[in-house]
Parts: structure tokens; sequence; C-alpha cells
């Protein structure tokens, strides 16, 4: 419909009686149509994150109207017409035992998480599930966390189901888009894969959805809706009568604690696999030589390296221990400018820390090596060496992630040196020496989840080398201890860590929520966040953490100001929020990030 001298494409949510002034007629009626489960989806997705109907209706794509499917299709006649196609016939995939048991299991449950060690075949599962549905006449959507894990597995997914299968992310074009829309219409798509915005899709009768490495961060939006993936997958199943799958080696803490765990305890292909550990925070001579070995032995390696986040923390170099919050329990960041240490959470400050509270050693350290230096150092180390930098600095498209990865895998390169996109699940027989650096900043960051970030990084990433035959994982850390303790049990971590969760009234066990005010006046901003605060302190049962400027105080030339709210009651905390939400506002719930 035309508003001022455009027009504007419109849903439709209700017939009403016509108002008393005058209005405008619709220019035009599409054939699409937002399902009653979608309306009811955008609507919760609304109101639990904040944002506008519309914004969340345009997660959707509305449906056809009056397209209609769901009839039964196996897996080998996709596979025959598959190689009209020009793709390799697949066959079924054989099932351990073990495999077979979870695979029942799963089939028993309307949710749970499926908690598998690296290697254990849990894709084998998937494609058996996937196929199962085919039978019965049901849909699939199979979520990943990144577009870095579609190329593998979609090569996987049309061995089995061919062009039933179709990748679905923010890098695809639109023509391919509307292709894949018609392909879905017509019934011959049947399968769904990739990212976040593969979960709203107009899938017909959709009976599974998949969420792999559900533990990931990346399957929380950081612009509005602020929503998480996975949780909206959970409600999503729910409303289609359809069953969800979380699936990951290293689940996070929350999953765990609240859905079924099915476990898969050992690799589908066992190996052997050293570790070793070691002080120090570069690369030294012993990195540089195992690197070199492997090299000349013509085996694969890789070489972990954290972001640069926006902050730096203290950390002591004799017992790696981060300079914690006394009232948090998270690493205070360092201000340099201001000379003081800072805890993002409740804004407590106190003067630059020379020493360590812990040893007394000092002085302490902030710095830490980037990519692109690391790869100058063995690049003047080890003559010859091919390094394929992995990271965001470098992988931009699409085309060069697939460019990249497909390198690696021919063998044409001898190194994926990277920063986290070297944890997301990919498989490659010939790495046989992973190095992983950096994760005493992991466990300092101002975050209640750092030691499990830190601790599902070491995990992911040791699992990315002996899939299929001897290898050795060098781990450069201070905290040696702490991963020394849990190195064959991730389980055991986890009931840990819900401990620390629990007597440090962090979720699961209570809701967190940020609100975020940003204004280009910074007595406005100030003004907008003491008043909040003000309102927010007439609800009983909430706790503000604190408020205060945010970690980064000033982004687009507008200043920047967080409160903190923690409470037992998810529903008391939405309604303060509620209460005081406002367009100058962003409130963020379960929020991932602090900056």
């Amino acid at each position: 419909m035309p508003l001022k001298s455009t027009l504007k494409d419109a849903v439709v949510l209700e017939e009403t009686k016509k108002p008393p002034f005058e209005c405008e007629i619709i220019d035009a009626v599409t054939d699409r149509i937002f399902s009653k489960e979608q309306m009811q989806i955008a609507k919760f997705i609304s109101e639990y994150y904040f944002s506008s109907f519309s914004e969340a209706i345009s997660l959707f794509l509305p449906y056809r109207r009056g397209v209609s499917r769901g009839h039964p299709l196996d897996a080998k006649h996709i596979q025959t017409e598959s190689l009209s196609h020009g793709q390799p016939q697949g066959i079924a995939p054989i099932l351990s035992s073990s495999q077979q048991k979870a695979y029942e299991e799963i089939l028993q449950r309307d949710k749970s998480l499926l908690f598998g060690v690296t290697g254990s075949g849990k894709t084998e599962i998937f494609i058996s599930l996937i196929s199962k549905m085919l039978d019965d006449g049901k849909s699939s959507i199979f979520l990943m966390p990144e577009i870095s894990l579609t190329p593998q597995m979609e090569k996987r997914l049309r061995v089995y189901f061919g062009d039933a299968v179709a990748m679905w992310h923010s890098k695809i074009t639109q023509k391919k888009k509307e292709q894949i829309l018609k392909g879905i219409e017509s019934g011959d798509i049947r399968i769904i894969a990739g990212a976040r915005s593969a979960l709203f899709v107009p899938l017909e009768s959709v009976g599974l959805i998949i969420v792999d490495e559900e533990h990931d961060d990346s399957y929380k939006a950081h612009t509005r809706p602020r929503y998480h993936a996975r949780d909206v997958a959970v409600l999503m199943a729910q409303k289609l009568n359809a069953k969800v799958l979380l699936a990951s080696a290293t689940p996070s803490v929350t999953t765990y604690y609240k859905y079924d765990v099915i476990k898969l305890d050992e690799p589908y292909i066992k190996s052997a696999k050293t570790y070793s550990f070691m002080a120090g925070e570069t690369i030294d001579n012993t990195i540089v030589k195992e690197i070199d070995k492997n090299y000349k032995d013509g085996k694969q390696s890789l070489l972990f390296l954290p972001t640069r986040a926006n902050f730096k923390y203290l950390y002591c170099k004799n017992c790696g221990k981060t300079h914690l919050c006394p009232y948090c329990s998270v690493g205070m960041a360092l201000h340099r400018k201001n000379k003081m240490l800072k805890c993002h959470y409740c804004n407590y400050t106190e003067p630059i820390a020379q020493s360590c509270s812990y040893c007394g050693y000092e002085p302490l350290s902030s710095e830490r090596i980037g990519t692109q230096e690391a790869i100058e150092i063995l690049q003047n180390s080890i003559e010859g060496i091919k390094i394929e930098q992995f990271d965001r600095d470098s992988i931009t498209t699409a085309r060069k992630l697939k460019d990249a990865l497909k390198r690696f895998e021919n063998t044409e390169s001898d190194l994926l040196l990277g920063t986290q996109m070297l944890s997301k699940g990919h498989d490659y027989a010939n790495i046989t020496l992973s190095v992983i650096m950096g994760l005493d900043h992991i466990l300092g960051l101002a975050d209640y989840r750092a030691r499990e970030r830190a601790m599902s990084l070491f995990v992911q990433i040791a699992g990315r080398s002996g899939r299929a035959q001897k290898s050795k994982v060098l781990v450069q850390t201070n905290n040696s201890e702490f991963f020394k303790a849990y190195l064959d049990d991730y389980e055991e971590f986890i009931k840990d860590e819900l401990k620390f969760l629990q007597d440090a009234n962090y979720p699961p066990f209570a809701s967190l929520a940020r609100a975020l005010i940003a204004n280009k006046d910074e007595s406005k901003a100030t003004k907008i966040t003491m008043d909040t605060v003000d309102k927010i302190k007439k609800f009983e049962n909430i706790e503000i953490v604190g408020h205060g400027k945010a970690p980064v105080e000033k982004i687009a030339n507008k200043y920047r100001f967080q409160i903190l709210l923690r409470s037992a009651s998810r529903v008391t905390l939405l309604k303060a929020l509620h209460s005081v939400n406002r367009r100058e506002i962003e409130i963020d719930m379960d929020p991932v990030e602090f900056s």
C-alpha cells in the first residue's frame, strides 16, 4: 500500500471494522500468506526479544497460498533421481550399535540433546533421521552455526539426498533463493540446511529440526530481533509438532541442564591422540619445531589463536591466573587511558594491579599475538611451508571460504592458521598436529561463561586432528591443570560448572538481560539510564547487577550506557523490561556478549 509516494509491503493481521478516518486503498493482494504458526512464533519473538512485530515477522518468508506438500519420498528414490543431475549415488549409512541405539532413543523423544564426542558419527545419525522423515512424508531443517560449515556438509548431504537438499544462508543470491522457493513449492526440495536464517524458510510438513554445534554463539543474533536460533528452533518444533535435536561434542551447560541427554562416548574411528602442555604466550622454538617436523613428514597441521577481542585483560605469566572482579568472578578489563581496571558486569573499578593477587609475580601481562604476526614468524622459520589464513579478515566471501577449504583438502596448503572459525566442525583426515594457543585469554574474559568457552574451544580444536590416524595436540597454557582435569570427560566439566553457576547465580539458575542505551547527547543517555534504573528498582526480585558506561563507550558518534539485570523469575524480568521499553533502549534477553 502507498505510504507517502511509495508502495510498501504489509501484512494483514486481522479483519476489523472500517475506522472512522479515511483509509488508503490496498493496491494489490499477493498469493503469499504467513501461516498461523509463523504468526505465533513471530509474536513470541517480538515480545521475548523486544523487537517490533514487523521486525519479527520479516525473519520469515511466507508460504504460497494453496500449495500443500508432504508425500513419502524415500532416500533410494532421491538417490536414483539425483544421478540425472550429476550427483553421486549414496548408500544409506550403516550405523554402529551405539549409533543405532542413539538413533532409536532420539525417535522416542520430541526434544533431545545428542552429546557425542568429536568423530563419533553424529552426521550419520542426522542423515538416518532425515531419511526416516522423508519416508514418513516429512521435511527437515538442518541448522549449522555458520556458513563456514556449509560446503562440507552440503557435499555429505547431497551424496544421500541429491537435489532434495538446498543450502540457505545470507551469502546466496536472490535468484538462487527464488529457485529454492520454487523447488519447495513443487515438492522437489524437502531438506533445507544452513545458518540461522534457514530456520525461517517456508518448508512444508516439517517433521525434524536439527541444531548442530548447538553450543555456538553464532546462533544468537546481534541486531533486532536479538533471537537465539537454538531456542526459537525448540519453540518452532513444538508449534509444528516436529522433533528437535540439539547436537554437540561440547554442549552448552544450559542445554545439558534443560534437555534429555543421549550420549555417544566413543569416536567412530579410534586413533591414538597424545596431548602435550607447555607454558608461554607466543610462538616459541618448541611450536616451530613441531610444525616443521609435521610439515617435513608430509602431514598437515592446524594452529589456533583467539580472536582479538575489544579489550585486554591482565594475566600472570607465572601462574596463568587472570585478575578477577571480587564481586562477579569474571576478568576485569584493562583501561590504560583511564589508568584503571574495570568490571564490565558491575562497573567496579580499581587501580591497575602491578602484581598477581594469587602468586605475587610481577609484572602482569596484557599482550597477545595476532594471526598476521604468527604467519610471518612461521614463514620466516619454516622454508616452503604454505599457510592458509582462516579468520574473518581473510575469509570474507563464500567463494574465498570454499577455495581455502578446497586447497587444504587437496593438500595444496600445509598449515591452517586462524581463529574461532577453526573450531567449527571441519573434518580433515590428514591433520595430525593441532597447536592451541591463547586459551588463557579466553579464560580471562569478562564473561560468566569464560571457563565454558575456553574448555569448549580446547575440545573442539583438539577434535579437528586425528580423525583417522595418530595425532598430537600441543596446548600452550599456564593453566594446564584446569584442562588436564577434564581431558577425557567433558561431562564432568559440565557438572562442575553447573555447581559454580548455581553458587554464582548465573544461567541456567537465573535469567539475565542487558539494556543498552545509546544517544549522541551524553547527558541524555545518562538521564535515560538513571530513569530506567529508578523504574526497575520498583520491581521486586530483580537484581541490578551493574549500570554505567558500556565497555565500548562510543560507537557511531553515540554515547553508550548499559544496565545488566538478573532475576530468578524470567516472567518478572520480562514484565519489568516491558515497562521501561522505549525506542532509545535496546534490550537483549539472554545476552551472550557484553561489549
